[in-house]
């Protein structure tokens, strides 16, 4: 176990992408499960709005987690949260799989189920932001992690036909899931790299309003393939058929796309392809279902790996990541709410057209005030917010600090490294060769001789006047 974490910490791309794949594979399960809520309990009207509904406890779940997490005070108590709302969620999974979705005990559990699954989802967009902020090649496996999961789904074909095998899988999931919540990490020990200014609020808010923009737009462009379906005469409609593969190749295809120049070319590939969709929909017309089809796919694939990847990029440079990290998903399940209210088949065909028309132009408008077009601009001016620049290391204080503090060799590696660097422990662990037991051992020694209480207070301790002065005499 220990060599795998520490293979983990070294391969933030695997890690991402093993971090991600149980969890998206929980998730569509444990929603596919909830679609069926109050199947024979309720009427069939009702029941086309279970699906619906139970969006809304994953985000309360989710808000729960961003409200909260920043306000605990101790890391321990995090990981107690998370591990039970974890435990929650997949004892909740397993009666879903296996119980009659004919009751309300059913619908019960499937509530209380998708809110624990909230407050994970928070939890593990947490996690992923931060493989984010120490390389972008964490977004190629968040990106290779969901198109796994959307494998893992099809094999097991969402009707239970294969019903050990995604039981088998459900367990595995969680189990991997478990060995990431285990973990413990401070959350305050962190100083913000200076190199990388918080996000405004502006740009924030555009990135939310593009994602819903395009959320909503997949929406209506499913209403209005519909459309097309039944006047060119298809007698089904059934969106988890084999072009749903495509989202296979697609997500991790955009997923490079959104690691390469600092993610710059993603909203711009994103649209493009959206556009491309749509125009083939449009102007070539009903004779096209299972080409539209395929190309909703397209575009669905692009969408989810801009929605994920821009906020887990932006997240950790803004005042909440726990908020900001998961923003996509939480949209998502806005989206969903919405269009499911707007019953999108029951609209004109030219209105459906209509509103897909709108919300492009929409999408464009709001990607130029988000200078998404500046590819090769540099940072929009308004990302560069007045912050105080370091003071510059003039010389070396940490002899000084060594021989002030009684600080030995070993713990002396460490400080160098909690000062100079912004990795976490366990990376910092790995360089130095030690174990992670080891490491925060030397910290709790180090804040007992210097009397400071976090990694930032050592690091104003390091840049005092008084050292540096003595340093250069």
């Amino acid at each position: 176990m220990k060599k795998l974490r520490m293979l983990l910490h070294k391969n933030t791309m695997l890690s991402a992408a093993l971090l991600f794949l149980p969890f998206m594979y929980a998730q569509l399960v444990i929603l596919r499960a909830g679609n069926a809520a109050g199947r024979g309990f309720l009427t069939d009207d009702r029941q086309a709005w279970a699906y619906c509904f139970l969006q809304l406890p994953v985000i309360a779940g989710f808000l729960l987690h961003a409200g909260l997490s920043p306000r605990l005070r101790s890391q321990k108590a995090y990981a107690a949260l998370s591990a039970g709302a974890l435990i929650l969620c997949a004892a909740g999974a397993f009666t879903l799989l296996f119980a009659s979705p004919a009751s309300l005990f059913y619908l019960t559990v499937t509530g209380v189920t998708v809110f624990a699954l909230g407050w994970v989802c928070g939890a593990v967009y947490v996690k992923l932001s931060a493989l984010m902020k120490s390389t972008s090649a964490a977004g190629l496996g968040v990106a290779g992690g969901y198109a796994a999961a959307v494998a893992l789904q099809f094999v097991t074909q969402l009707q239970w036909t294969v019903l050990p095998a995604a039981a088998v899988l459900l367990a595995l999931s969680f189990a991997i899931l478990a060995v990431f919540f285990t973990e413990t990490e401070p959350q305050t020990d962190e100083a913000p790299s200076p190199e990388k200014p918080p996000v405004p609020r502006r740009r924030l808010l555009c990135t939310a309003a593009i994602t819903m923009a395009f959320l909503l737009f997949t929406a209506y462009y499913t209403g209005y393939i519909h459309h097309l379906q039944v006047a060119s005469g298809y007698g089904e409609y059934n969106v988890y058929t084999w072009p749903r593969l495509l989202l296979i190749p697609v997500v991790p295809a955009f997923g490079w796309l959104g690691s390469v120049k600092d993610g710059k070319l993603l909203p711009v590939g994103t649209l493009c392809v959206v556009v491309t969709a749509f125009l083939n929909t449009a102007l070539i017309g009903r004779e096209t279902y299972l080409l539209n089809m395929c190309l909703y796919y397209i575009a669905l694939g692009a969408v989810v790996a801009y929605y994920h990847l821009a906020f887990l990029r932006l997240a950790p440079r803004t005042k909440n990541p726990a908020l900001w990290a998961g923003m996509g998903r939480l949209i998502d399940s806005a989206a969903v709410v919405f269009s499911f209210g707007v019953r999108f088949s029951n609209l004109p065909r030219a209105a459906v057209l209509a509103v897909d028309i709108a919300l492009l132009g929409l999408v464009i408008v709001l990607m130029t005030l988000n200078r998404d077009f500046a590819l090769d601009a540099p940072a929009p001016a308004a990302d560069a917010v007045s912050t105080p620049a370091p003071a510059p290391v003039k010389a070396d204080p940490f002899p000084l600090l060594q021989a002030r503090f009684g600080i030995t060799p070993a713990e002396m590696n460490v400080l160098r490294e909690l000062v100079l660097t912004d990795d976490k422990q366990e990376t910092i662990a790995a360089r130095l060769n030690i174990s992670v037991s080891t490491m925060r051992h030397h910290i709790t020694s180090i804040y007992k001789k210097t009397d400071v209480q976090s990694r930032a207070g050592l690091c104003r301790l390091a840049a005092a006047d008084e050292f540096h002065a003595a340093a250069a005499k």
